[in-house]
């Protein structure tokens, strides 16, 4: 089976889409090999991701050719030009890792799928520009509408996807998105203590990753530290946007700056060893399309508060904690819980791991490589 992928986001981006999309092609060429998988992206992008992605046989790049080479038309190739290389290469399957598929390729005959990560653009429109959300909206519905299969990544993606979009729940199938292997073992005595030195972590702390923006819900969990009688420090790992400006203001106004450290633009390799010495983990957010760091946090070890509200219970597990992520008091409550109770913490770190198999690699493949012979059969 030959199938094509777009996969701009897994060359040129670092974290999210690209994650998935990176995720998806190594899970791929690992586990079904038999297969030949062909990478369509306007530029090789950066050789740190490339790196990243399987060498193997299987694995073969495409770039634009001809006039879709020239300067300003590289960047709608993935839309346009894209549909009559995959014409020439003789393709079976064709599938968007995110969120959208190019246009005319229905006339094709080549049959496509399209991953739907979320349509949070629609849940929370304030979170998003108006010009943002009318092309998102625009492209998933038309991906959804044209593709032959939608994946969405969370059993909230496909309820969503039925009610914004119309699309038939039959048409839609829930496969899961796993995370680095790198998560899955657990790391050297050594880097460990290289890691706690260059970013100067305390022996125990409370651990966030993720964008800090105002949709992922940061202050709750500084509220609640600030109520909290155990005052164990904070760690936030993720990308500031102007939503740190809220949350720095409200530290320096409740007298928290000892209690909470900042860390941007760690080095991925270093993110396990953070998250193996963390003592729990928080993730507040109102709403996700699933929660890889969740899933980072059950392998690492670490047991998890999430939010209600979203997906967050499916990427955690029965046995994780969640909270209301508009109540200081459940958070607090729940930090103070876990915090106190070290015999809950080792509890919670064995159901977790044992949960987390869901997301292996293996069973992931197995379930794309059934998706994909339906489509051809």
């Amino acid at each position: 089976m030959r199938i094509a992928f777009d996969a701009k986001r897994a060359t040129h981006n670092g974290t999210g889409l690209g994650n998935y999309s990176r995720f998806v092609l190594n899970t791929l060429s690992t586990y079904n090999s038999d297969n030949e998988y062909l990478l369509f992206t306007p530029s090789a992008g950066k050789p740190s991701l490339r790196s990243k992605i399987n060498n193997g046989l299987n694995i073969q790049y495409r770039f634009p050719k001809g006039f879709w080479k020239g300067f300003g038309v590289k960047s709608i190739w993935r839309s346009y030009g894209i549909v009559s290389d995959i014409n020439l290469e003789n393709m079976d399957i064709y599938h968007g890792l995110s969120n959208e598929i190019p246009f005319g390729l229905q006339k094709s005959g080549v049959k496509s799928v399209v991953t739907i990560h979320d349509l949070i653009f629609l849940r929370y429109p304030e979170f998003y520009k108006p010009i943002d959300r009318l092309i998102y909206k625009f492209k998933f519905k038309r991906a959804c509408q044209k593709a032959d299969r939608v994946i969405a990544v969370s059993e909230m993606t496909k309820r969503d996807i039925v009610d914004f979009f119309n699309i038939s729940p039959d048409k839609i199938d829930v496969i899961y998105q796993g995370c680095d292997n790198s998560f899955k073992v657990a790391a050297a005595e050594e880097l460990k203590k290289q890691v706690k030195e260059k970013y100067k972590l305390p022996d125990n702390y409370i651990l966030y990753v993720g964008t800090i923006e105002s949709r992922k819900n940061l202050l709750l969990a500084l509220k609640a530290l600030k109520e909290s009688s155990n005052k164990i420090p904070l760690v936030a790992v993720g990308r500031p946007t102007p939503y740190m400006n809220e949350v720095k203001q409200y530290i320096k106004e409740n007298g928290l700056e000892n209690l909470v450290t900042f860390l941007h633009g760690v080095p991925f390799g270093d993110l396990p060893a953070i998250y193996q010495q963390a003592t729990i983990f928080v993730y507040p957010s109102f709403f996700e399309g699933f929660g890889i760091p969740i899933i980072e946090a059950l392998y690492s070890g670490i047991p998890v508060i999430a939010a209600t509200g979203s997906c967050l219970e499916e990427a955690g597990g029965p046995d994780s904690i969640y909270v209301n992520p508009n109540s200081v008091e459940q958070m607090r409550d729940a930090m103070s819980y876990l915090i106190n109770n070290p015999d809950q913490r080792n509890k919670m770190i064995a159901s977790g791991k044992q949960y987390a198999k869901l997301f292996d690699e293996e069973n992931i493949a197995l379930e794309l490589q059934k998706l994909y012979n339906k489509l051809i059969d």
